[in-house]
């Protein structure tokens, strides 16, 4: 791994939250961006379902202030790969594993964090390069997933997205996620309809709470 994609898992790791922000109305993403970095978010995915998704990217990545760290999400293959590179993300992250996605991130230095369900699929992504696997979808495994395959592959960061609610936020961080991924659980469709961005807000603080309080306790504090 180079030193720029080092930097970049380090900080996701380090952010715990990974915001993975799903709009049908690109309009409200800087709002959306806003709420969530007033609630402490600092890592957001955009993903590709997002109208005009590339540009927003872009101006995420140009207007927000250099702690923040922004990505592209939903990449299925290597030319949307490297659309939202040239705009600027930092990390890709795909529902599946494509080694063409993989590679064509690692050739930038970019992060790539694939989408994988089984311990097969998950040790070949890791084998392939990935930085971060992230497990999807989540919500048909729980935490005690990860307990387990942390058991004999403890070497893998894994980042759950889909099943990761405020309840179990911290259940995910103990059983050994490097991070988590989180989408209508922290950017509540209706909040942003009904212009609630204080409610997304409130969510994000909840999040990165829960990650801060399971870290200090699996660290001992």
């Amino acid at each position: 791994m180079n030193g720029a994609r080092i930097g970049i898992v380090r900080r996701l790791e380090a952010a715990g939250v990974v915001a993975v922000i799903r709009l049908s109305d690109g309009t409200a993403l800087r709002a959306v961006a806003d709420a969530l970095a007033a609630g402490g978010v600092r890592a957001l995915e955009v993903t590709m379902t997002v109208p005009r998704a590339a540009a927003l990217i872009e101006e995420l990545a140009t207007a927000l202030p250099p702690e923040f760290i922004v990505g592209a999400g939903t990449v299925l293959d290597a030319a949307t790969a490297r659309e939202v590179i040239a705009a600027g993300a930092q990390f890709i992250v795909s529902p599946v594993f494509r080694r063409p996605v993989l590679q064509t991130a690692h050739q930038h230095g970019i992060a790539a964090l694939p989408g994988c369900f089984t311990p097969t699929e998950i040790l070949d992504a890791w084998e392939a390069g990935a930085d971060i696997v992230k497990v999807f979808p989540a919500t048909a495994l729980g935490p005690g997933f990860f307990s387990d395959l942390r058991g004999p592959l403890p070497h893998v960061r894994l980042m759950p997205t889909g099943g990761v609610t405020r309840e179990n936020a911290g259940d995910w961080i103990r059983a050994g996620a490097a991070a988590i991924g989180v989408g209508t659980a922290l950017v509540d469709r209706e909040a942003v309809a009904q212009g609630r961005f204080d409610v997304i807000t409130a969510n994000a603080r909840h999040f990165i709470d829960a990650v801060q309080s399971a870290r200090g306790v699996s660290a001992g504090v």
